[in-house]
């Protein structure tokens, strides 16, 4: 159902950095581009991510209580996303691990503050 979301950035050449480390354990690669926008694309066609400087020129910011769930094959790639996400720079936000049964997430935060979850269920 879910088409596409996007996050913004102050500084679109860090973010690709950034979300071309953290992505890549899900499989995700850059797709679409503007001079203002970055798709990533998973296989499969399921949604995507616009990393995107924002459109009234102001400044990028974290939405209070807003997250991105990124879905995981399996509990290593997790792992890898979270450590790639500290690795390039992003925020710890709780370390991997089992949140309650059958739900194995890890969290971290971007390098403009925007919150994600990396999770795999069962």
């Amino acid at each position: 159902m879910i088409g596409y979301m996007t996050v913004g950035a102050n500084d679109l050449e860090k973010s690709k950095t950034f979300y071309d480390a953290v992505l890549a354990p899900l499989g995700a690669k850059r797709s679409m581009a503007s001079d203002r926008m970055q798709f990533y694309g998973a296989p499969g066609g399921a949604g995507a991510i616009a990393v995107c400087t924002p459109y009234d020129g102001g400044p990028a910011s974290a939405g209070n209580g807003a997250m991105v769930a990124l879905a995981s094959p399996s509990r290593e790639v997790v792992d890898q996303v979270h450590a790639a996400a500290l690795a390039a720079g992003g925020a710890c936000e709780g370390t991997p691990g089992e949140r309650m049964p059958n739900f194995y997430g890890a969290y971290f935060r971007d390098l403009d503050g925007n919150k994600f979850c990396v999770f795999k269920m069962g």
